[in-house]
C-alpha cells in the first residue's frame, strides 16, 4: 500500500495584499564577497575586495578521471527514465515563461501532484529574461509583489508598483526553485505539436524535439511521441511561430469558435483581465499567461510582469481544482488532506519499468 502523506497548501493569493517592508524586501541574496572597500587617492579609484578562498588548489586543479560512455550513460538512463515517469503524468503544462514557470511552482507545493513542462525553446523563461524593449528592469504592479516575496526576490519599492533590477532575478530564482522539486520535470527544446482528445476532452499533448518540429518541411516523416495528462495547461504566449499554438489547435479541430487575438495595448485594463479569464476553456485543458488575450481579445498588457505570474498561479489553483486538491478557487488551501506519496521511476532499479 502507498505510504500516505498529509499536504497542507500555502499560497500567496491568500495572503494579506499589504504589509510593511522595507525598500528592498526579500531574502537576502548570499554572496562570497565579505567585504568592498572604494578609496581615492591622487585622482584615481582602487577597489579591494576579500573573497573566501576555493576548496581547491586552483594552480593544481585535476578533476577525477571518467570514460566518455560513463557521461553518456548518465544523460540518457535518466531522460529516458524522466520520460516513461512523466508519459502519464496528471499536469502538463506546454511554455515555461513567466506565467508556466509560476504555474508549476505553484503545483508543485504539492508533492503528490506530478507536473511536466514542455518548453520549446532550449532557454526556458520566455520574455522574462527582460524587460520591455531589451531593458533589464522588470516592473511590477502591486499587489502581484507578494509573488516576489514568496519566492525570495529584491525589488525596490515604488508608490503602487516595484521594479526587481533586473528581469533575469525573477526567472532564474523561480527556475532554480522549481527544478530542485522531485515532482517537477522540464523537458525544453520539445514542442508540443498536437494535443490528445478523447470524447471531447483534452487528455494530454503531442511532442517532438522542437528541432524536428522546425524542419518537417524539408524531410520526410518524423513522427511523433506522447505525453497523457489529466490536466493541460497551455501557456504558449501570444500569437507567434511557436506561439498561442494551444487554443490555435482548440479552434482548428472545432472545440472552441473563434481566436480574435489580442487587441492594442491598455495596461490598467489588460492585466486585470489576464487574470479573470484565466480558466478552463475546454474539459481538460486550462490557458493562461498572454495566450489568455488571444482567446478573448484582451488588451495587450506590454512590459509589466505581475498578470503573468498571478494568471500562472490561478491556473495552478484551477488544476488543483480539477484533479480534487486542496486550493484557493474553493478556499480549501488551509484544510487537511491526505494524499498518496508521489512514487517515480528510479534511475538506479535495475529491472525494466513498464511504461
Amino acid at each position: 500500500m502507498a505510504a500516505m502523506a498529509t499536504t497542507t497548501l500555502t499560497s500567496s493569493l491568500i495572503s494579506n495584499p499589504k504589509s510593511s517592508f522595507s525598500s528592498f524586501h526579500g531574502k537576502p541574496i548570499s554572496t562570497r564577497t565579505t567585504s568592498i572597500k572604494s578609496t581615492t587617492q591622487q585622482n584615481t579609484t582602487t577597489i579591494s575586495m576579500s573573497l573566501n578562498s576555493p576548496a581547491y588548489d586552483l594552480e593544481a586543479f585535476k578533476f577525477a578521471p571518467t570514460k566518455e560512455s560513463i557521461v553518456s550513460r548518465e544523460m540518457t538512463r535518466r531522460y529516458m527514465t524522466d520520460m516513461i515517469t512523466y508519459a502519464d503524468t496528471d499536469v502538463v503544462i506546454v511554455g515555461a515563461g513567466s506565467a508556466g514557470l509560476s504555474c508549476a511552482y505553484e503545483l508543485s507545493k504539492d508533492p503528490s501532484i506530478s507536473i511536466a513542462i514542455i518548453e520549446q525553446s532550449v532557454s526556458p523563461g520566455g520574455g522574462a529574461w527582460l524587460g520591455g524593449q531589451l531593458f533589464s528592469a522588470m516592473v511590477v504592479r502591486e499587489p502581484a509583489h507578494l509573488f516576489l516575496n514568496e519566492i525570495g526576490v529584491d525589488y525596490d519599492e515604488q508608490e503602487d508598483y516595484v521594479v526587481v533590477k533586473h528581469a533575469a532575478l525573477f526567472t532564474s530564482t523561480i527556475m532554480s526553485k522549481l527544478l530542485a522539486k522531485p515532482n517537477v520535470k522540464l523537458f525544453n527544446a520539445v514542442a508540443a505539436e498536437d494535443l490528445i482528445v478523447k470524447e471531447g476532452r483534452v487528455a494530454g499533448v503531442v511532442t517532438n524535439w522542437a528541432l524536428v518540429s522546425m524542419n518537417h518541411d524539408t524531410q520526410s516523416c518524423m513522427d511523433p511521441n506522447v505525453m497523457e495528462a489529466k490536466i493541460v495547461v497551455s501557456s504558449c504566449g501570444h500569437d507567434g511561430p511557436f506561439g498561442a499554438t494551444g487554443v490555435k489547435r482548440l479552434k482548428s479541430i472545432g472545440m472552441i469558435d473563434s481566436v480574435p487575438g489580442m487587441k492594442a495595448l491598455d495596461m490598467n485594463t489588460a492585466e486585470d483581465a489576464i487574470v479573470r479569464f484565466t480558466r478552463e476553456v475546454v474539459p481538460g485543458m486550462i490557458v493562461t499567461g498572454m495566450e489568455v488575450a488571444e482567446i478573448d481579445g484582451a488588451p495587450r498588457m506590454g512590459p509589466t510582469f505581475g498578470a503573468m505570474m498571478i494568471s500562472g498561479q490561478k491556473a495552478a489553483h484551477l488544476a488543483l481544482k480539477a484533479l480534487g486538491k486542496n486550493n484557493a478557487i474553493d478556499g480549501t488551501c488551509e484544510a487537511v488532506r491526505e494524499e498518496p506519496e508521489l512514487v517515480l521511476a528510479s534511475v538506479d532499479a535495475e529491472e525494466t519499468v513498464d511504461a
